[in-house]
């Protein structure tokens, strides 16, 4: 499985880091075969909303090359939404097998057109940011919707990338990353049911 991590300037690196720890764990430990990824971005470095530079491997790759893409979220995806350059870019992923983004990340693969008839989420505070890129919105932490999974605020990458995981191997596997990643979180509720909130 070849991977995609999406990087841009003013995104969030957590909800990067989270997805990409958990899945790099099964190249890692030699869980699965064949597994590889690239950093790709529109620039060969990009500058998170932090202030931490990240060089990238690829600028502007053809996404058709990938089984899967991450997209994590940021303050700058509400404006690329509107750059048709980016927009195009991510939709060259449009035949793979799996779309993954966290957070607001959300909105860029509903501008790219993926999540038209699709139930998906985003962090509780963009919810209704989404709603015009979707079929319907739920507040959860992950969720599967075909071939798109999306994950909720920040920290829930961690939990998207558990649940991805899952879907693609099985609760051993999961159960023995969440030991190296000393992460007990993921058991804690079924993850595709709406989440009751104060």
């Amino acid at each position: 499985m070849r991977m995609a991590f999406i990087m841009f300037d003013d995104m969030t690196t957590l909800d990067l880091a989270g997805f990409h720890n958990a899945v790099t764990w099964l190249k890692k430990r030699n869980i699965l075969e064949n597994i590889s990824w690239d950093y790709c971005a529109d620039a060969s470095e990009v500058t998170d909303d932090r202030g931490m530079r990240i060089r990238a491997d690829r600028v502007f790759p053809d996404l058709t090359a990938y089984d899967l893409i991450f997209i994590p979220g940021g303050i700058a995806t509400r404006r690329l939404v509107h750059d048709p350059l980016f927009v195009d870019w991510i939709r060259t992923a449009a035949g793979v097998p799996y779309k993954v983004s966290v957070c607001t990340g959300a909105l860029l693969l509903g501008a790219a057109g993926f999540t038209k008839e699709k139930t998906i989420t985003t962090n509780p505070l963009a919810l209704d940011e989404l709603k015009p890129y979707c079929k319907d919105v739920v507040q959860v932490r992950a969720m599967r919707d075909g071939d798109v999974f999306t994950g909720g605020g920040i920290t829930a990458s961690v939990d998207l990338g558990l649940f991805f995981i899952e879907t693609i191997t099985n609760k051993d596997v999961v159960q023995e990353i969440q030991l190296y990643m000393d992460y007990p979180y993921y058991d804690r509720g079924p993850l595709n049911e709406q989440e009751d909130r104060p």
